[in-house]
């Protein structure tokens, strides 16, 4: 009779124990402790993909998916047939191999939910421009894309300013490869550090009367504070030069007046839940939610060289001036569909 007892009462505490809720460590100064170095890299993306039609879909189908992946990512990674020769002229070899991508290998998980976008409003699981904000957007990319006057006229990425796509954020998106996140807190600011371009960015913990002018910065001027175990991350002043942010099938604009707000709680050891909502009436016909695990990850962050020693940008002006020099217009540069 007492080891059924004893066996009831630890049924009873395991279950109590897994219906509770996790709370995060407190660091020195009381707050939820947030810090470490984190990763989005996923085989999920911002909007949902045409093999889809729900949210979520079970483990079965992601691990179909993730296998066909894998194998995909294996055949690119067979090693060149020495006898090809060299391709025809004309033909592009490409910028990178498979060895030199790191996007992840899982679909992106949340309390054990299999998500196929990040983004859960709309509920088609796609970004809701406005006709105006459709056209702006690709009139932008457009342009960046066919302009080869000075470094001044190419993407971020290109000119080692930010990264590429929306790494750097807010929103911060996940890309082709270095998707680390690194936090840092004190009693009055937290510091994430962008792996993709070695990008610090501040979060100020203070009272808004007491912030300057929201004059347009990289990455906008960011207000936030803890709302229980949540922090809440405000910002707005985005530097018009980052509202093009493109990246292959998964690419964003935000005007200068957009409002990103970004909830980081941490629900369990090994994860942080990141919500953002986009405010974007010049773009969108909606605010815009989303919702992505950040996983802890191994290791430290380690230096992002970017361009030195990389000859692409003074390449691809060289290019077109050859190409002008010849009566020729400079062919476009695939920045994103």
């Amino acid at each position: 009779m007492r080891a059924l007892l004893a066996l009831a009462a630890l049924a009873f505490a395991a279950t109590a124990a897994a219906e509770t809720p996790y709370k995060a460590p407190r660091n020195a100064f009381g707050q939820p402790d947030l810090e470490g170095v984190w990763t989005n890299a996923s085989l999920t993306s911002l909007e949902r993909g045409p093999q889809f039609r729900t949210l979520t879909i079970t483990e079965a189908q992601a691990q179909q998916a993730e296998a066909l992946r894998a194998r995909m990512m294996a055949a690119q990674n067979r090693p060149s047939d020495p006898a090809a020769g060299a391709p025809a002229a004309g033909d592009d070899p490409g910028g990178y191999n498979s060895f030199w991508v790191d996007p992840g290998t899982r679909m992106g998980r949340i309390a054990g939910e299999v998500r196929t976008s990040w983004l859960v409003e709309p509920a088609d699981g796609k970004l809701p421009y406005t006709p105006a904000g459709w056209k702006l957007y690709q009139d932008t990319l457009t342009q960046v894309r066919n302009t080869f006057d000075g470094p001044e006229a190419r993407p971020l990425g290109e000119r080692c300013i930010l990264g590429f796509g929306s790494t750097a954020g807010p929103p911060m998106m996940n890309v082709l490869y270095n998707n680390h996140y690194q936090i840092q807190q004190s009693n009055d600011a937290v510091v994430i550090v962008v792996e993709m371009n070695h990008d610090a960015r501040v979060i100020r913990l203070a009272d808004r009367r007491r912030l300057p002018a929201a004059e347009p910065e990289w990455m906008g001027k960011s207000l936030g504070r803890w709302e229980g175990d949540t922090l809440v991350v405000e910002t707005t002043g985005f530097n018009p030069g980052e509202s093009l942010r493109p990246y292959f099938g998964a690419s964003l604009f935000l005007s200068p007046d957009a409002k990103v707000t970004e909830r980081f709680t941490r629900i369990a050891r090994d994860q942080i839940l990141y919500r953002f909502e986009v405010d974007d009436p010049k773009v969108y016909r909606q605010v815009w939610k989303a919702e992505m695990p950040l996983n802890v990850a191994k290791g430290p962050v380690y230096e992002y060289a970017c361009h030195e020693g990389n000859y692409s940008l003074p390449g691809i002006l060289a290019g077109a001036r050859k190409a002008e020099s010849e009566g020729r217009k400079p062919d476009a540069v695939e920045l994103s569909e």
